[in-house]
């Protein structure tokens, strides 16, 4: 049979089978949770208003996808309502178990923009179900669920993306040309700081807060999630929750990806050997500290140093800056972080310094400038072009879910950055020098610490997700 005689009758064959049963999409080249690059995402959101809203906005706003699922909690509430009413064709629910087990088979993709604590349970079963996943920062509550998303991530051979949205923008192309080119090299030392008021800010806790009406909108017993059961109180709601080990993160988890997570992936800096808590105001069993000082310790990694990472936070705790280091670097696309009086506006930022130079940078995107300014009109003519981005953080995503392009924050690279985070949490929550093994992966020094690292046991009926 000659060859075009042979395609023809086998493309006949095809048809003809096609026609009496439905083909597995991996057959067709399709693989299950992955689109064609012709097609829109389908897209499920969690976490409808606040944070999660602005996600779905900005995923939404690419034009790769199509809304087709809302969940949340509090669905109705008025936080929520604006995005109830751009979106009224998406199906609804404030159970995402219910909407896996009613429409799975109708999107592609999940976007979590819940609280720290509940990121969890919603990506392994994203992942388990072979859906594409993005995730606000930090990925997980505990070191340990980090370790298990990476894990599933790879096993369930999805994409994956943790929303720290500067690993799309120019510091991250720059980070990169800058170490390729022998700019950035032999660090042995970075300053990273958030200096800004925050929610805790003048709180004081000795216990978790009283009982207050729960409000008509909201399960409250699904906000808990795998917590263990507490009364309601409007103060662990909307944005209330970063506060509380319970549930959030602090300061660091919020805002360290987004000042040190371009230096953590191009310094191949991996996990800590120790965390120390060198100084902390206010330090409580419940809430984040008022000001908190952590040093991280990295060996020496084949030909880079050992470097340490101190974190500053606090509205009072802010480092010292080198001499030339001039006004702080801004972030372009985000507001100021306070307004008034220019010695009132506390940018984020990070300081880095190396045997040769020392450079500065702020938060998200900003690009990074060597210091003094005489140096770096000194090197100006050196520098190596950087390219620009090909996409934003949100269609880098989609783009990955269409095949067309690699998550740059996938898991892979954003969990063992989290894990630093988790760590330094960890320090500031029992205030105490923490000693890790990172082959071992566990806490040698402290054996509350080494079990925190899995945080508590998830209440009835959620432990299915850790098993995924």
């Amino acid at each position: 049979m000659k060859r075009k005689d042979f395609l023809k009758t086998s493309s006949s064959a095809l048809a003809a089978v096609a026609g009496f049963m439905i083909l597995p999409s991996y057959v067709l080249g399709k693989p299950f949770g992955h689109t064609a690059p012709s097609d829109k995402v389908n897209l499920a959101c969690c976490g409808v208003g606040n944070r999660g809203g602005e996600l779905l906005n900005s995923l939404y706003k690419t034009g790769l996808v199509n809304v087709v699922a809302l969940c949340d909690v509090d669905m109705g509430a008025p936080h929520t309502l604006e995005n109830m009413n751009k979106f009224p064709n998406a199906k609804r629910f404030k159970d995402f178990r219910e909407m896996f087990d009613q429409i799975g088979k109708e999107f592609d993709a999940v976007c979590i923009g819940v609280p720290d604590f509940s990121h969890f349970p919603i990506a392994m079963l994203a992942m388990n179900q072979g859906k594409n996943v993005y995730v606000e920062k930090p990925m997980a509550h505990t070191f340990n669920e980090v370790a298990l998303m990476m894990d599933a991530e790879k096993k369930y051979k999805v994409k994956c993306q943790m929303g720290n949205q500067g690993h799309s923008e120019e510091n991250y192309f720059q980070f990169k040309a800058w170490t390729e080119a022998g700019i950035i090299k032999d660090v042995t030392a970075i300053t990273a700081f958030m200096n800004n008021g925050r929610r805790w800010h003048g709180m004081t806790a000795s216990g978790f807060l009283p009982a207050q009406p729960i409000p008509e909108t909201l399960d409250w017993d699904k906000w808990l999630c795998t917590s263990a059961f507490k009364d309601y109180n409007k103060g662990y709601i909307n944005g209330d929750w970063r506060s509380w080990y319970e549930f959030g993160n602090g300061a660091l988890g919020d805002w360290g990806a987004h000042i040190i997570d371009t230096a953590h992936q191009f310094l191949e800096l991996g996990l800590p050997t120790e965390v120390n808590p060198v100084k902390m105001e206010g330090h409580s069993a419940f809430l984040f500290p008022q000001g908190s000082t952590l040093l991280f310790k990295f060996p020496k990694r084949g030909h880079m140093p050992a470097c340490d990472i101190t974190w500053y936070d606090g509205f009072n705790n802010r480092p010292e800056l080198p001499e030339g280091f001039g006004e702080y670097v801004r972030a372009k696309n985000i507001p100021p972080p306070t307004a008034g009086a220019a010695n009132t506006k506390r940018y984020p930022g990070k300081i880095i310094y190396s045997k040769e130079l020392t450079f500065k940078g702020g938060s998200h995107g900003s690009a990074l400038e060597i210091i003094p300014a005489e140096k770096a009109k000194e090197m100006a003519s050196i520098l190596p072009v950087v390219p620009e981005s090909p996409s934003n953080h949100f269609a880098n995503f989609l783009k990955a879910c269409k095949g067309e392009e690699d998550c740059r924050s996938s898991f892979a690279i954003a969990g063992p950055l989290c894990q630093v985070m988790a760590l330094g949490v960890l320090a500031q929550r029992l205030n105490t020098r923490l000693v890790f093994d990172a082959h071992k992966k566990q806490i040698s020094n402290s054996k509350i610490g080494n079990e925190l690292l899995a945080g508590p046991p998830p209440r009835k009926g959620w432990s299915q997700f850790y098993k995924m």
